[in-house]
């Protein structure tokens, strides 16, 4: 266990070492979003009943910048120890597979949460949504990061170049996190958008952490805990047997 705790901690300060990059930063993006979202479209879209934009706006933001920068945190770590060379060193200690997924994924939960708590107590300034679900609202944090956490493992396993990476962030990340219900609840979209939005994974961890704060949500929270529960199980699973083989890692 000494390699993995080892490995654990190389993550963990990787990201802690460049805080106002990798913390700061998205705290300031996501408060941005928050003022200019919320100035432009609190009188046009209609929330849950009694919940102000604002409020409404919050736990999306939150849950978008964990999402985000989980995925981020694993991906680019890979990414760059592939193409500096150093990941030999990752790879020639006596770490498992699964201890070499788990501390990846750990450190990028690690990362989505500090940021995510950033985020949330930078927007208190503006709104404090109320939290009437504790439980939910931690097991979709946590569970939602590791998920994008583990998908940053397969996108670093399976990116050669930077250019790579950034094409799985802008092409499938982006997309996914914009149209997930961060910015509108989807029963205000037409009906072929609401039925393409139920196919987005994302929706439902934002869906569910959003439940967390009011105790109402689009889906309920069972079905979205299941959809991400099986995300990560799904991805874990993958994510291992790559490793297991050293598919473009040893090879």
């Amino acid at each position: 266990m000494i390699g993995f705790y080892t490995l654990l901690y190389k993550e963990m300060l990787r990201f802690w070492k460049v805080s106002f990059q990798t913390v700061l930063a998205p705290v300031i993006t996501a408060l941005l979003y928050l003022m200019i979202f919320s100035h432009v479209l609190a009188e046009h879209v209609q929330v849950y009943s009694g919940v102000g934009y604002t409020a409404f706006l919050i736990p999306g933001l939150v849950m978008m910048s964990m999402l985000q920068n989980a995925f981020a945190n694993s991906s680019s770590s890979l990414i760059q120890s592939k193409i500096t060379g150093n990941i030999v060193f990752v790879l020639l200690p006596p770490i498992s597979y699964v201890e070499f997924f788990t501390a990846y994924v750990i450190a990028a939960v690690a990362r989505g949460l500090v940021v995510g708590l950033g985020v949330f107590l930078v927007t208190m300034v503006f709104a404090i949504p109320p939290i009437t679900h504790w439980i939910w609202l931690i097991a979709f944090a946590i569970l939602g990061s590791a998920v994008m956490g583990a998908l940053g493992v397969l996108a670093g396993i399976w990116a050669d170049k930077f250019d790579q990476l950034a094409a799985f962030q802008n092409f499938l990340i982006m997309p996914l996190t914009f149209l997930s219900g961060v910015f509108y609840s989807i029963h205000s979209l037409p009906p072929i958008w609401l039925a393409i939005s139920k196919f987005n994974p994302v929706f439902y961890m934002i869906d569910g952490f959003r439940f967390g704060f009011f105790g109402v949500s689009d889906v309920s929270p069972s079905l979205s805990m299941l959809v991400v529960f099986c995300c990560f199980v799904a991805l874990s699973a993958f994510c291992l047997i790559l490793l297991q083989r050293g598919y473009k890692l040893r090879h």
